[in-house]
């Protein structure tokens, strides 16, 4: 055993970082609701407003992740690897960062329709981020929390399943059914950008699980 690990049974944790991944999950529920908001609309003014009010959200989670990485770099003792709180934190940016890929494209490309399965795959992100929200509040006690920890990364995992069907054959009716090239382009590039905001909600599930083997 070196002298880091004997060191962290003597030495307080810095438990500063919970409210932190408390602040990024609910920023990202949020963004995920106006995304919803924003599918729920075929109105261009509309998505202008809403993807403003996602820009903003977005700024505010680029403020939260630098400010635990600021109190990651001046911390000596942490309440797990320092590696995935870093993790842990850029997963979580990186899906944020993703939902507002989504709306400034909706916004730039003026999409003629919002098809059904944006629709669908924007409520899988919504879903997905409200079980990221509980399964990262269980993080103050992960190991007391375990089981309603590993129930809420298995739903994400569910949901990416899932999504991954929902997106080859949505992709599959696009290319039979769209006849204009310009809409196909842009319907394409949305769809792709969702499912990958999708399996970043599944990377934040990874590094929850790396953590709790790493407690056990």
């Amino acid at each position: 055993m070196n002298i880091d690990s004997i060191l962290k049974f003597f030495v307080p944790k810095d438990h500063s970082f919970f409210p932190l991944f408390e602040s990024a999950a609910k920023n990202l529920v949020k963004a995920s609701e106006l995304l919803v908001e924003l599918m729920a609309s075929s109105e261009n003014l509309e998505h202008l407003r809403i993807n403003k009010e996602i820009k903003i959200i977005e700024h505010i989670g680029d403020e939260i992740t630098d400010k635990t990485y600021e109190q990651l770099n001046k911390s000596f003792i942490t309440p797990f690897d320092r590696e995935d709180i870093h993790e842990l934190t850029t997963h979580i940016d990186d899906v944020v960062d993703s939902i507002n890929g989504i709306s400034r494209r909706i916004s730039l490309y003026k999409p003629k329709k919002i098809i059904p399965v944006y629709k669908e795959m924007a409520e899988m992100i919504h879903v997905g981020a409200n079980e990221l929200e509980v399964a990262i509040h269980c993080l103050k006690d992960p190991l007391g929390n375990k089981v309603k920890l590993m129930m809420a990364c298995d739903k994400v995992k569910d949901i990416e399943n899932k999504a991954d069907e929902i997106f080859f054959l949505g992709v599959s009716e696009l290319f039979e059914k769209e006849e204009d090239p310009k809409e196909l382009l842009k319907s394409n590039k949305i769809l792709e950008i969702l499912e990958r905001c999708i399996d970043e909600e599944e990377d934040v599930t990874d590094t929850l699980r790396a953590i709790l083997i790493k407690m056990a």
